[in-house]
């Protein structure tokens, strides 16, 4: 899962009018919320503690003070019954997703002990202390009403799910504000009459927060022309660790193709590029159509290194594996291939950048004499992903919304695979192959998806929720 870089604003809701009447209780409130912080800095989140916010005039004072922290997610930990006229100036000014925390101390009161407090005034007290539950339907009626959207989390300060489920919804917000400063480049131009492809690049921005970088076949090239005989060497000697060369593969094949990965990382680093989606056909220029026929295995160490490429020019893919691989969960271009029906499995896979750090056993390399579809021969990524658990993630055009998510699990098998120098792998699903096709297509995707390890719904679910997009998922 993806590391820190996530600042929150950290509050507990309150009542002012209950301090001098009980003793002890807003101390001990305050208490929960230093441990909260503490469970939250534990997870490496920053946290700008904002103290207990008991009136609307410290609402305001604490909305002011989420934006001068730069926040990128508010948690309000309702720890007692608090008027909502205290809660909405805060969101409102804080303008950032927003949190409910709805957490009493344990799993429950203990009944007898409570019974023995010496007085009415104590239990009262002793009662208002586990009373989080009290003010959260005040407080999501005026957020509807207002139309801020919340995310609401119930449970206990002690319970290990309840940090579980909160530590999902710290993952999501990284996600997201990892997202927001993604520059996803886009070199060349579209796969001809792949109209599912073709992308709304505005909306991209809109939707993701991601800048768009346009670049040239002609500046990767150029850069190409300029990698010494040293950095190649070193380049095919960098393959040589990370793949399975086979004996077929010609060293001239493999120099080529390390002379343009050294042009790729040159191009990253230029346009500071965190993911990046291409398709040039190269053709009439000799230059250009050597570089784009020797760009997959320099574009698969790219995505192993946490800058994901996605072939065809398919922008709403490179999203996509950029989003599995902030997950922790790689990545990888794939497509329907085929279906075993008798085995109730379904093959895909495609040509080109594959996640190489998600491959189960050492990724080959082989040569093909032609691409299909595509201009030009050379080197090409043979592998399956890892056995076991997988999700598979679509980022969908949608009327609308801009975009929405579309989610599967399902499962990574061994068996009988196509030696055709492609990623390939077969996925079983708990609804089957044939129903699997059927609903995810129902969805109107691109034919294009990333795959990665593990199964990751309930992050992706709660990263579409602080999107404010649609997400479905089929199995």
């Amino acid at each position: 899962m993806t590391g820190g870089g996530l600042r929150v604003g950290l509050c507990g809701i309150g009542l002012d009018a209950y301090w001098p009447q009980f003793a002890g209780l807003r101390e001990q409130l305050e208490g929960y919320l230093r441990e909260a912080a503490e469970r939250l800095e534990g997870m490496g989140v920053e946290v700008a503690a904002l103290g207990l916010v008991d009136t609307p005039q410290r609402g305001v004072e604490a909305g002011h003070a989420c934006r001068r922290a730069d926040v990128d997610l508010l948690l309000l930990y309702v720890m007692t019954y608090a008027l909502s006229s205290t809660v909405l100036p805060l969101v409102q000014r804080a303008r950032v997703p927003v949190m409910v925390l709805n957490l009493q101390p344990g799993a429950a009161i203990d009944y007898e002990a409570f019974n023995r407090l010496p007085d009415r005034t104590a239990m009262t007290g002793a009662w208002l202390a586990w009373c989080s539950a009290c003010p959260v339907p005040e407080i999501a009626n005026v957020l509807r009403r207002a139309g801020i959207p919340f995310h609401p989390v119930t449970g206990a300060l002690n319970d290990a799910a309840t940090w579980q489920e909160i530590e999902e919804w710290m993952a999501a917000a990284r996600v997201k504000a990892a997202l927001a400063a993604n520059r996803l480049g886009l070199l060349g131009h579209y796969y001809g009459g792949m109209l599912d492809v073709a992308t709304d690049i505005t909306q991209v921005s809109i939707t993701f927060g991601s800048h768009i970088e346009m670049l040239e076949a002609d500046e990767l090239s150029a850069l190409r022309s300029e990698a010494g005989e040293g950095e190649i060497a070193g380049r095919v000697r960098d393959f040589e660790r990370h793949f399975e060369i086979q004996p077929d593969c010609p060293r001239s094949e493999l120099e080529r193709a390390a002379r343009t990965s050294v042009a790729l990382d040159r191009l990253v680093g230029r346009h500071d590029l965190q993911s990046l989606a291409y398709y040039y056909k190269g053709s009439g220029v000799d230059a250009n159509e050597d570089t784009m026929s020797s760009i997959i295995l320099g574009t698969s160490l790219l995505t192993a290194r946490h800058i994901p490429v996605a072939g065809e020019y398919e922008v709403k893919n490179a999203l996509a594996m950029k989003i599995m691989d902030l997950f922790g969960a790689g990545g990888s271009f794939t497509e329907y291939y085929a279906l075993d029906l008798n085995e109730d499995i379904v093959l895909m896979g495609h040509d080109g950048p594959g996640h190489i750090a998600i491959a189960e056993g050492r990724p080959r390399v082989r040569p093909l004499d032609v691409y299909h579809g595509k201009v030009g021969r050379g080197l090409s990524v043979e592998m399956s992903v890892k056995h076991g658990p997988v999700t598979l993630l679509s980022v969908v055009e949608d009327r609308e919304r801009g975009f929405r998510l579309l989610v599967a699990e399902g499962a990574s098998e061994a068996g009988p695979m196509l030696a055709i120098g492609n990623t390939n792998t077969r996925y079983r699903f708990s609804i089957g192959a044939r129903q699997f096709v059927e609903r995810w297509n129902e969805q109107g995707p691109a034919h294009h998806c990333a795959v990665g390890v593990g199964h990751s719904a309930g992050w992706i679910r709660k990263l579409a929720a602080l999107l404010e997009i649609p997400v479905a998922q089929v199995c």
